[in-house]
This record gives C-alpha cells, sequence and structure tokens, in this order.
C-alpha cells in the first residue's frame, strides 16, 4: 500500500485497503475556521430541532479553531461570527482557539504546522478546501463542507472513498530562482484544473527530498486547485526536525510500502524549470514568465497560506533588498509567528524601505473580502492560489499567480518580471 491507503487502513481497523474501498476512519483533529464554523453551527441547530442530542463533542481536546478569513472584522457580520464561534468553543470546551490579536494567532493552514496542530499519519479534516496543505507533514489532510464536519464533531469518524494515487517525481534541485510555486503551477498547467479529481497527489523524488517543508507545503496547498482529495508527500527527517522545532513529541510516522502502486506517474526534470505564472481567469492557465503578457500591474500582493510562509518572505526580501517598488505593494505574514521573526530578522524593514505595506495575518484580500480587494479593471500579480473572476474583488479586475520572487521583481518594475532579471 502507498502512505494514504495505509493511513486509511490503520485508522478504519483494516489491515489493507485499496482505491475505491469505501471506510469509515477515526479522525484525529478536525479544525473549523470563522467561515466553516458558522454554518457547522447552523447545522447543529437544524440537529437540534429534528431532537438530535448535539450537548456534547466526541473529543474537545482534538477540535481547533482558527479566526482568520474576515479579520480583522470587515463588517458586522463577520464580528457577530468571531463571537457566535467563541460562544461555541467555550461552550464545548475546545480550549484550542486561536482568537485574532491574541496569542500565536494566523491563518488556519500556516497554524497546522506553526503550532504542530497535525503531526504524520493523523487523519485531519478542516472546513476549509486548502486543508489538502497539511498533507506536507505526511498526514491525510482533507476538507470538508459544514454536514461533514458536524458528523465528525460528534462521532469522532467519517466515511471516505480511498483515493487512488498520482505520483509527481521530481528529479535533482530546483535552480535558486525557482520555487515550489512555479513547480505546482506546472503541474496543475499540465494537468488542467480537473486532472487530480478525487485523487491523491503524492510527490517525491530527489527534488522533493531537497526541499524544505514549507516548499512541500506550497506544492499540497494547491492541489486542491487541481481538484485533488489531498496532497501527502511521505515524512522524513525534515519533518521530525521542523515540527520538534515547534514543540511537537511522539511521532507515529506512516510510510508506504517500497513496492506500493500508484495510478499513474509524472515525472519532472528540475534542471528544466523557469519561473511561472498562471494568467486569468484559471490556476491551469500557466505560462513562463518569459513569455508573460506586458501588462501594466496594479498591484503585487505576498500573502495567503500558499504564499506568505517565512521562507516565502525571504524569497521577497532578497529581490526587494535596496530597492523601492513601482506600484501598490502588500505583505501579509501567514502567521504572527511568521511576522514576529521577520521583525526580528530584519525583514519587514527592507520591506518598509522598499514602499512595501505590511499588514496582519488574514484571509481576507485572497478571498475577496476585504484589506486589499481589487476594483474593476485593476490587474494585480499575487501568491495566493486562485485567480477566477472576482476571487480577488471585482469580477472584471484580474490575478496573475505566482511565486514570491516572480511577485516581488514584479512589484519593482510595475511588469510581470523574471527575477533573474533583478538578481
Amino acid at each position: 500500500m502507498n502512505i494514504v491507503e495505509k493511513i486509511l487502513a490503520r485508522a478504519s481497523g483494516k489491515s489493507s485497503v485499496a482505491p475505491d474501498d469505501v471506510v469509515f476512519a477515526d479522525v484525529d483533529k478536525v479544525m473549523m475556521h470563522d467561515v466553516s464554523g458558522p454554518g457547522v453551527l447552523k447545522v447543529f441547530d437544524k440537529l437540534k430541532k429534528q431532537g438530535i442530542a448535539v450537548d456534547k463533542l466526541w473529543d474537545p481536546t482534538k477540535v481547533w479553531v482558527a479566526e482568520d478569513h474576515f479579520v480583522p472584522s470587515a463588517d458586522k457580520l463577520s464580528a457577530e461570527n468571531i463571537v457566535k464561534l467563541s460562544n461555541f468553543t467555550k461552550n464545548y470546551g475546545i480550549e484550542k482557539h486561536f482568537k485574532y490579536g491574541m496569542g500565536q494567532y494566523g491563518i488556519c493552514h500556516t497554524l497546522s504546522h506553526e503550532q504542530a496542530m497535525v503531526m504524520p499519519g493523523d487523519v485531519y479534516v478542516g472546513g476549509d478546501s486548502h486543508t489538502n496543505t497539511t498533507g506536507a507533514l505526511g498526514a491525510f489532510a482533507v476538507g470538508l463542507g459544514h454536514t461533514d464536519i458536524a458528523y465528525v464533531l460528534l462521532n469522532g469518524n467519517i466515511w471516505f472513498k480511498v483515493p487512488e494515487t498520482y505520483y509527481f517525481k521530481l528529479n535533482g534541485k530546483l535552480p535558486d530562482h525557482v520555487m515550489a510555486k512555479d513547480l505546482i503551477l506546472k503541474i496543475i498547467g499540465e494537468i488542467g484544473n480537473d486532472g487530480g479529481a478525487y485523487r491523491t497527489m503524492q510527490f517525491g523524488g530527489s527534488g522533493i527530498d531537497d526541499m524544505s517543508v514549507e516548499s512541500r507545503l506550497t506544492l499540497c496547498n494547491m492541489t486542491t486547485e487541481a481538484g485533488a482529495k489531498n496532497g501527502i508527500v511521505e515524512p522524513d527527517q525534515k519533518v521530525v526536525d521542523y515540527l520538534s522545532s515547534k514543540g511537537a513529541t511522539n511521532f507515529n510516522i506512516v510510510n508506504g510500502d517500497a513496492d506500493a502502486e500508484y495510478a499513474k506517474v509524472f515525472e519532472f526534470e528540475s534542471s528544466e524549470m523557469e519561473p511561472i505564472i498562471a494568467k486569468p481567469f484559471s490556476p491551469d492557465n500557466t505560462c513562463v514568465v518569459s513569455e508573460a503578457p506586458s501588462v501594466e500591474l496594479d498591484k503585487s500582493y505576498i500573502g495567503s497560506c500558499t504564499g506568505a510562509k517565512y521562507e516565502d518572505l525571504e524569497a521577497a526580501a532578497k529581490v526587494l533588498k535596496g530597492r523601492k517598488v513601482k506600484i501598490r505593494t502588500e505583505i501579509l505574514p501567514a502567521a504572527i509567528s511568521i511576522y514576529q521573526r521577520a521583525m526580528e530578522n530584519g525583514l519587514l524593514k527592507i520591506f518598509l524601505d522598499a514602499g512595501v505595506t505590511v499588514g496582519p495575518p488574514t484571509c481576507g484580500a485572497c478571498c475577496g473580502a476585504h484589506m486589499g480587494v481589487l476594483a474593476k479593471d485593476e490587474i494585480c500579480i499575487s501568491t495566493t492560489n486562485r485567480n477566477f473572476p472576482g476571487r480577488m474583488g471585482h469580477v472584471e479586475s484580474q490575478t496573475y499567480l505566482s511565486s514570491p520572487m516572480v511577485a516581488a521583481a514584479s512589484a519593482v518594475t510595475g511588469k510581470i518580471t523574471d527575477p533573474r532579471d533583478l538578481i
């Protein structure tokens, strides 16, 4: 069996499973945030009206909540949702509540690894489609809808159809000017937005072994944009060291068998990789930066769970140091722990000296809610994960997806720019 099959077999009490088997798997961790949480509360209210008991959760210690999408509160409704979520955590004894502006807060998919909320071998479900991100730690990490999250909260398990697995092999170390975001955009450009539909996208090979954990997180994050059920990388010593540095202990590593079978294998050569963008209006509408259209940009946005981890900020700072941005540029670290580290190590000074606006951790602009949304006809280059019409604001705005290095280089020139032109 491969790693996902092994995780699901263990979680369902079976000796083995195969693609298309349906299993009921025990869940190790469940996450909600300020958008999915209120939806789950509505499901609870419906169950109460039907006479179904919802007075206690299966295990509050395995539940955690983040405030990240509409924070700081964008309007009265979002403020009320935060209050509802706070009351929910109090009433049900959920202690792991990452409150905005208090303690170690940030974007949920960043907290999952920054705060070591998820471990290798876990079955981890979250009320958000980019829960896939945390598969980079060697967990089976998937997003679920409100009803399914409500079921998990009450019962501690959920059914899955075991997905077949596509294996993406990267040979060799990526060049210095190419990031994991470039690789995942290349993959999505080749297989399409539905190329991974209800499949596991597993990443391996010498190039993945060479990658940092944060780079692997970028890959798994955007498996969602390929329609995948989940993304995953087999855990290695880098993962153990990374999580240990965050205070994690008691690892229960799961790896696939040497003779594991995959539905399809895709192979990529690092030496052939170049910086890539996704043009409007789809993540699979890709081209190399050297062939990008010559458009005048209005904004560069470096943020989100996809593109504002610490190494993303380091990459942007490498380009921006000693330079000035030509267009409106916003950098929002994905968690306050990353913000603090960037401040301590001088990255924020580099950004501010370059004329960048630095903001707090939030999903606001990425989902077109607040704190940096686009107006009609505005054109943005962004390190986020989606560029469908209206995703980051007005339905007639345009978003180009890129790596942090490309976004930073483009901020300096005002046009889509290969970072090799500046460094």
